[in-house]
């Protein structure tokens, strides 16, 4: 299952040479990984609630490759380019299958709800 590394920066980062060495740099710290940039340093059109900053998100084949990646030693040697003068959130998160169903999601849902309800009557 694919996964990814969704981070934000806020407020819009500012250029430091530092950060631009992590941009040279990081690319070669997700190729063991199968890693690559989906969304760099996207302003959002934000439609609900407040999202202050821009977004990075990374994409890997899967949650090992994903958190492996984060714990390398060559990430590990960057990490700080960028975090010393960038402030904001990274997490890592797992996609869903390429046929993935929500609707079959909420019936599941549904059914586990209503056996635990009649179960508690």
């Amino acid at each position: 299952m694919p996964s990814y590394a969704i981070a934000r920066m806020y407020p819009e980062p500012r250029i430091h040479d530092d950060a631009l060495e992590y941009m040279e740099r990081i690319q070669a710290t997700m190729d063991p990984f199968g890693g690559r940039f989906l969304v760099h340093g996207a302003v959002p059109d934000v439609k609900e609630g407040e999202f202050p900053g821009v977004v990075v998100i990374l994409g890997f084949p899967d949650a090992d490759g994903a958190r492996a990646w984060y714990a390398s030693e060559p990430y590990a040697e960057i990490k700080g380019l960028r975090a010393d003068h960038i402030p904001g959130d990274l997490f890592l998160v797992e996609g869903v299958e390429g046929d993935y169903d929500v609707a079959k999601t909420a019936a599941e849902l549904r059914r586990l709800r209503d056996a635990a309800g009649a179960a508690s009557e």
